[in-house]
């Protein structure tokens, strides 16, 4: 049978995320018979109930916001809000979450209904075998199943639950149509929601509070920084200001996982990262431990969305580790050191003194980052010589002079179809704080020289990227314009797309 969509606005309260809407519109209009299934996933302040809560809203669905307790609270709160949204005389009385299951396919029975069940991972701390009464409600061939139309969105904030959901073994595995994740924004948005113009600003606001869109609203005060001559004085009142909430926020995001249970061991891995330990044997030499003996609480926080483990593409076997979330970063290299004389309130001077450390630590580590991302979703193809499929850090040794070079950035193309070197479209060099010049070009001919005697990857067309945040010499310029391998990326490049 055919399905029809019937389309549904973005209401205009959602910034963004058209992507994440146009899919949970086409997932919640499909007519077929038959009750479906989604996920959806994120990390906490991505703006998820909002973006659910509307869906059900402009749907004529149904939304219902788990806390935490116990099941039998649950279910009483989930019957009250069904007999309010049924308009039945008084809460529908429900025995056991088979029954409330049920309940909700019920609400498709005449047409396709929207069902959302936001904080699933409350609910199953309750109730364990909730899964299962999914999975079971959901068998094909079931009569409350093929009888219904009901749209069911699990949602929730605990990305390890959440990612195992549908993993694997787990019960749900199969029985889901739609797997959504709601990420944060990217560095482009990010500035388009705070309202900032100036590219350099909107790069040094964005290594602080990434691109989490509550951290706009509430969690300042709806405080921005209105040019690059406010910036210092923001950060005192709005970051490092105990009476804000983003001030404690980054603690939280730790204390708030279920499954990070050694709170401290966390902080330790994650400040080693900050410190820019990015392997596991120099994590491990930071908190003092063995290298074996990390690979749990580094699978938990990648698990939990805050670390990332990036393959080095040119050394086989390694990999780096960073975080995610900037304000994490932030929390470990700026406000965790000087955490007494923030509270009382000295955020003035321990801001003062932290320049060095928050350019070298924070702001050039996301700045890098920054380019990458902007090499994979917003560089001209003609610019790099390809649409690039992977962009990440890497380590390449000179044999001649047994030394190693750092790559700040590293873009592949897609591999090849059959056998043959992978295309290298480009090297980098990333830089926040210093103007670049021939030097660094040189330095950056040298490695591509290296790579061109490298099986497995195809450097001949590798174009030369050059990144800073200070700008370029003038013999560089020159050079850069006269040879067109060579490419010249600044802030306005990468907030712009102008060269």
């Amino acid at each position: 049978m055919r399905w029809r969509m019937v389309e549904l606005a973005k209401p205009a309260g959602i910034f963004d995320r058209d992507v994440e809407w146009a899919e949970l519109a086409r997932f919640a209009a499909d007519e077929r018979p038959g009750a479906t299934l989604g996920v959806v996933s994120g990390r906490r302040r991505q703006g998820k109930t909002l973006l659910l809560y509307e869906l059900a809203r402009a749907s004529g669905g149904f939304y219902f916001g788990a806390t935490e307790a116990t099941s039998t609270e649950s279910l009483r709160r989930l019957g009250a809000a069904l007999g309010a949204y049924s308009g039945a005389p008084g809460p529908v009385q429900l025995a056991d979450w088979a029954a409330a299951v049920d309940a909700l396919l019920a609400l498709g029975r005449d047409r396709p209904v929207t069902v959302v069940i936001d904080e699933f991972p409350y609910l199953v701390r309750a109730a364990r075998d909730l899964p299962s009464v999914v999975q079971h409600a959901l068998t094909p061939g079931r009569p409350e199943r093929a009888l219904s139309r009901t749209r069911l969105l699990l949602c929730g904030s605990a990305l390890s639950f959440m990612g195992g959901l549908l993993a694997g073994s787990a019960p749900l595995r199969g029985r889901a149509g739609l797997e959504l994740p709601v990420p944060p924004l990217d560095y482009r948005a990010a500035a388009a929601f705070w309202g900032i113009s100036d590219p350099s600003l909107a790069a040094r606001v964005f290594a602080v509070v990434g691109g989490t869109p509550a951290y706009r609203r509430e969690y300042v005060q709806d405080d921005a920084p209105t040019g690059s001559d406010d910036f210092d004085d923001w950060m005192v009142r709005a970051v490092l200001n105990p009476a804000r909430p983003l001030f404690r926020e980054a603690r939280y995001l730790l204390a708030e996982d279920p499954d990070l249970r050694d709170v401290a061991l966390y902080h330790s891995v994650l400040a080693a990262v900050a410190e820019g330990n990015a392997s596991r044997g120099g994590i491990a030499g930071y908190i003092g431990r063995k290298a074996n003996d990390l690979q749990h609480p580094l699978t938990v926080l990648e698990d939990a969305g805050l670390l990332v483990r990036e393959p080095d593409p040119l050394r086989s076997g390694r990999s780096s580790y960073r975080i995610s979330e900037p304000l994490i970063t932030f929390y470990q290299a700026v406000m965790r050191p000087a955490w007494t004389a923030l509270e009382q309130r000295h955020g003035a001077d321990v801001w003062r003194r932290s320049q060095r450390r928050f350019a070298s630590a924070v702001l050039g580590p996301r700045f890098e980052e920054i380019v990458r991302q902007w090499s994979l979703r917003f560089a001209d193809p003609d610019t790099l010589g390809g649409v690039v499929a992977e962009a990440s850090a890497a380590t390449l040794t000179d044999p001649s002079s047994r030394t190693s070079h750092e790559l700040d950035l590293v873009a592949l193309g897609e591999p090849p179809l059959g056998d043959g070197p992978r295309p290298l479209l480009a090297v980098g060099e990333v830089k926040w704080g210093r103007r670049l010049g021939v030097p660094d070009l040189e330095r950056l001919r040298r490695a591509r020289e290296l790579l061109l005697r490298r099986p497995g990857v195809d450097a001949s067309g590798a174009r030369l990227v050059l990144a800073s945040g200070e700008g370029f010499t003038d013999d560089l310029t020159r050079a850069a314009t006269a040879q067109p391998e060579v490419v010249l990326v600044d802030p306005h490049v990468l907030y712009t797309g102008e060269r």
